[in-house]
């Protein structure tokens, strides 16, 4: 890892965030790319003089290009690329707004596909590198109040499989990681209740990616052990699943929100939306 180039999309808070500094620790010199180019370059500074920050919209073909080009003409080949960066908005999906469900689409599905036809060709051509896609446990399963975004996450796991198989055999690797609920932003105005005691730390997912750089899993959980119970909850019948999310209240994505409470995480996602000019493409 000495050495290493890493670049992490939405690094600058969160499980970004908490990625950038593990890998720093570990004497790599990493990327921070953040649709908010001060709070990169804030969170870099915060990491001392192996990284920097950058101002991406990872949404927008060119401008995710021009930051994978910066990179490399500042510091280096880039040979960890982190798609991290992503979106979740809540709520009925008769209630988003189409643009919304859009952004989400832009910003957790083709700006998988857009680092990919830009960075793996130069990883090819050296014979080596490694690609994350964090996903969600989302990816695998589905929830009411998060249809637009379990839908996205799902493209995306499905994606990060298929471009594994065919990079595979020139040398570059691809690693999707799940987290489950993490206390992020993302949650912010969600009523949780209890539930919180089991929404996880940022360093939980951090250490899963850092641990795909040395074993290259396709699939990673965080915490471990959770692909195999998303995979058995796709057997589970309807009647009982729904059974079980009823005994568990796991209907808090549709409210009621507390939209004070998540007012800057969905200033974010209002961001996001309004900077798509026209429909998003890889």
């Amino acid at each position: 890892m000495a050495g290493a180039v890493v670049v992490v999309t939405g690094g600058a808070r969160g499980i970004g965030l908490s990625t950038a500094s593990r890998f720093i620790a570990r004497g790599a010199r990493v990327a921070i790319g953040d649709l908010d180019e001060l709070a990169a370059q804030t969170a870099a500074a915060s990491l001392g003089e192996s990284a920097r920050g950058y101002q991406v919209d990872v949404g927008d073909t060119e401008s995710f290009r021009a930051f994978l080009d910066r990179v490399e003409d500042d510091i280096g080949p880039v040979e960890i690329l982190i798609n991290n960066a992503g979106i979740m908005p809540i709520g009925a999906f008769l209630a988003e707004p189409e643009e919304v469900t859009r952004a989400t689409f832009a910003v957790n599905v083709f700006a998988h596909m857009t680092a990919a036809r830009i960075i793996a060709p130069r990883m090819i051509a050296r014979g080596r590198g490694h690609i994350v896609n964090v996903t969600s446990a989302a990816g695998k399963i589905h929830s009411a109040g998060l249809a637009g975004y379990t839908a996205a996450k799902h493209a995306a796991t499905a994606f990060s499989r298929s471009l594994r198989e065919e990079l595979r055999p020139h040398g570059v690797s691809v690693s999707a990681v799940l987290p489950s609920a993490i206390n992020t932003q993302l949650v912010d105005g969600i009523p949780l209740g209890v539930v919180r005691i089991g929404v996880l730390p940022p360093s939980i997912v951090a250490r899963r990616i850092e641990s795909t750089v040395r074993r290259r899993p396709a699939l990673a959980g965080a915490p471990h052990g959770l692909v195999p119970l998303l995979t058995f909850a796709n057997l589970v019948p309807e009647w009982l699943w729904l059974a079980g999310r009823r005994l568990v209240n796991a209907d808090r994505t549709l409210g009621p929100i507390d939209r004070v409470a998540r007012a800057e995480y969905d200033a974010r996602i209002t961001a996001n939306a309004a900077h798509p000019a026209e429909e998003p493409r890889p």
